[in-house]
Formats: C-alpha cells, sequence, structure tokens
C-alpha cells in the first residue's frame, strides 16, 4: 500500500489574506500560529485548517502560510515513516533536496524536494 498525503500548504506573501480569500470560498475555520519552522513560514503567520472540521470529518490537515520573501505555491505532504531516508531517495532517484529534516528535533519533522520536473513536494514524519 503507497504511503498517504496528510497534509497541504498554500504560501503566499499575504497569508492573512490567503486565510480570508480560502476560508470565504470554501467554509475553513482556522487557527493561527507558528509553523513547525521560520523555514516553513513566517512566526504568526501560520494559518492552520483541521481536516476533521471539513467535508464529514475525513479532510487532511492543512495551512494557509507564508509571508513576505515566500515563494507562491500549492504544496502537499506525504506521510513517511524516517523524513531523512525519504529525502535521501528523492535524491537517488534524481531530485534534489530543498529543505530538511525541520526541526532536527522535536515529535513532527518535515521535508521538501524538487521532484525531476521541477515540482516541490513535502515529506512529513515523526522525529528521529
Amino acid at each position: 500500500m503507497g504511503l498517504p498525503v496528510v497534509h497541504f500548504e498554500i504560501i503566499g506573501s499575504t497569508p492573512d489574506k490567503l486565510r480570508d480569500y480560502y476560508g470565504s470560498l470554501f467554509d475553513w475555520q482556522f487557527s493561527t500560529g507558528d509553523a513547525i519552522s521560520e523555514k516553513v513560514s513566517q512566526p504568526g503567520n501560520y494559518h492552520f485548517v483541521d481536516g476533521s472540521t471539513t467535508g464529514d470529518g475525513d479532510g487532511i490537515n492543512g495551512g494557509v502560510c507564508g509571508g513576505e520573501g515566500f515563494e507562491h505555491r500549492v504544496l502537499f505532504y506525504v506521510g513517511v515513516p524516517d523524513v531523512e531516508e525519504a529525502l535521501s531517495k528523492a535524491e537517488s532517484l534524481g531530485g534534489q533536496r530543498l529543505l530538511g529534516p525541520e526541526p532536527k528535533s522535536g515529535e513532527f519533522t518535515v521535508g521538501q524536494f524538487i521532484d525531476p520536473e521541477g515540482n516541490v513536494v513535502g515529506v512529513a514524519g515523526p522525529s528521529a
């Protein structure tokens, strides 16, 4: 069985405006705080949507985030048992590591890589 998509992010330079836009468009409810790392979003600009509050309660978690200087994009994260191992495998298959593992400690770690076609993809899993 393949690994699941577990999280998404919509990243832009004005996360508050994006939060209001997507909240109005999809009726998403947000809690606002800090991202797992300042490399993911500016402090105080991570607007988290809990997947259990969407659809029939079976949506995936996500965030609307970023801030000045962050590249505009939509990103998804695949759940993996080992972020470092997943990033190393992505590189061995022709991808390029962009971020991570980040942070180095804690209970949750993320990474990002660029696939051979230039798409940015995230991986997320428990910290080592």
